[in-house]
């Protein structure tokens, strides 16, 4: 008999998907070397090897269906890769399935668990892993549901190396729109004044606080240099506070709001982020993969 936990172990020590783990087991009568044979074999336990590697490409997506909206990065370890039919269906399959499930926002154990035609996502990546020959990996998801009264905003750039989602609450879906493009140009990292932690603001203007009194200046004059550093500050990483590309004679909050709205929320995803980079230049790709 195929225990749970026999599938398990194999599943630990192959790195392949609890599918395939089951499969392999049956087909080697529960025996754990041959199985992992078999596994090897059939190419699956190569995703093992591939674990510890740097999957910093890849693709950002969006999918709108009613009321709700997903959006999610699937990294992959080669831009290459991310243009290739066989991982842009897979992202489509996730990204599906995520939007069908009820699984709660941002929790990627959760979605990794979802089955999508008769596997789990967390095998389905494991099997592609296998196939392509690259480390895939479901990064983050943010899904969100809107009123009635609410319009969403959708903008892909670049073929997916950004994409943004943008919540608005009274305006028309095009003014969501123009704001999502603004955001994918100008990098906001937060959407309102208030967003900003009291830490980071603290230590903002302690570096201000310091510049200016290099500059020389007296005490009081140094405060008010640095209260006006600060509005520079908001209109540099608050959303709805920078100019708006459109027009810059008006910051983006004014734009939505003459257009009869406000913002909710606003998820911008840049594929690889804050990730380390691969150094590696692509004729030494070629070989690796060729060497299997």
């Amino acid at each position: 008999m195929i225990t749970a936990s026999l599938v398990k172990e194999l599943r630990e020590k192959s790195g392949a998907g609890m599918l395939d783990c089951k499969k392999a087991l049956e087909a080697t009568n529960g025996n754990m070397e041959e199985a992992i044979d078999w596994l090897r074999e059939k190419g699956i336990s190569k995703a093992m090897k591939k674990a510890d590697r740097i999957a910093a490409e890849g693709i950002a997506a969006i999918l709108e269906d009613g009321n709700t909206a997903v959006c999610i990065e699937v990294n992959s370890e080669t831009d290459f890769v991310a243009k290739n039919e066989e991982f842009t269906s897979m992202v489509d399959q996730i990204l599906k399935t995520i939007m069908e499930s009820d699984v709660a926002d941002g929790d990627i154990t959760a979605a990794l668990a979802l089955s999508v035609n008769g596997e789990t996502i967390q095998d389905l990546i494991v099997n592609k892993t296998a196939k392509i020959g690259e480390k895939l990996s479901l990064r983050r998801f943010t899904k969100i549901t809107k009123t009635d009264t609410q319009n969403f905003g959708s903008y892909i750039h670049m073929g997916g190396k950004i994409a943004v989602l943008t919540l608005v609450e009274g305006a028309n879906q095009e003014v969501a729109k123009d704001v999502s493009m603004h955001a994918a140009a100008m990098r906001p990292l937060y959407i309102r004044k208030d967003d900003v932690e009291a830490d980071v603001l603290e230590k903002e203007k302690a570096v201000l606080t310091e510049q200016a009194i290099n500059e020389g200046k007296p005490e009081e004059i140094a405060k008010k240099m640095v209260e006006g550093r600060i509005r520079k500050y908001y209109e540099e990483v608050c959303l709805e506070e920078q100019p708006f590309v459109k027009d810059s004679d008006m910051n983006v909050r004014t734009f939505v709001e003459k257009n009869g709205g406000s913002i909710i929320t606003m998820i911008r995803y840049e594929v690889g982020e804050g990730m380390e980079k691969r150094e590696e230049n692509f004729a030494e790709e070629v070989q690796k993969q060729i060497e299997g």
